[in-house]
């Protein structure tokens, strides 16, 4: 059974790590995404300097994908409706599958979606570092040739704030935990 979250305030996942300042100060510091560099659907770099300050949703996804990616194509999309005038709410979709989620593919994939290419990225790198980058989001993305699609991976949404800490998890193939997500933006927004 899930709890309804009360507090006005999102929780950091992640585990933190403990930093020693200046003054010899110990200092919890949160999870933060790791550092990456990919291409977006333009070809242009995408990385951790590009979605400072923004808060972001996060998705690990492959357009092949015959089983729950279409479903969260479409809870992604209803989330990008409901913020996709307001500059400080970004959207990133890694593919997990390069191979065959060219640049070009992911450009007509996003230009089919009518989305703005500066706000939701549809993202493109080598597959090992793609999939090694889903583990620091805590998702999981990897070949299995018995997964239909070829491909085993997540189905959640993650919530990033403007310091690239993770503040929520949400399956991105159930409506109302999405309906949530679209709830826990606005508390993002309002610090």
């Amino acid at each position: 059974m899930a709890c309804s979250q009360k507090a006005e305030q999102l929780p950091y996942l992640g585990h933190p790590t403990e930093e020693v300042t200046a003054d010899g100060t110990v200092k919890e510091k949160q999870y933060q995404i790791p550092a990456f560099s990919l291409l977006n659907q333009d070809s242009l770099v995408v990385s951790n300097q590009t979605l400072a300050g923004k808060v972001y949703v996060a998705d690990f996804i492959f357009l092949q994908c015959p089983t729950i990616c279409p479903k969260m194509n479409v809870e992604m999309k209803r989330v990008y409706d409901a913020y996709q005038t307001e500059e400080d709410v970004l959207f990133v979709s890694h593919t997990i599958d390069p191979k065959h989620d060219t640049i070009p593919v992911l450009k007509a994939y996003s230009e089919s979606l009518g989305v703005d290419p500066l706000k939701w990225h549809f993202l493109y790198g080598k597959e090992q570092v793609i999939h090694q980058l889903a583990q620091g989001y805590f998702m999981q993305a990897y070949q299995e040739t018995n997964a239909p699609g070829g491909y085993a991976h997540s189905g959640g949404f993650l919530l990033i704030d403007g310091q690239q800490h993770i503040r929520g998890v949400y399956d991105g193939t159930n409506s109302a935990d999405v309906d949530r997500l679209i709830q826990d933006i606005k508390l993002l927004l309002k610090k």
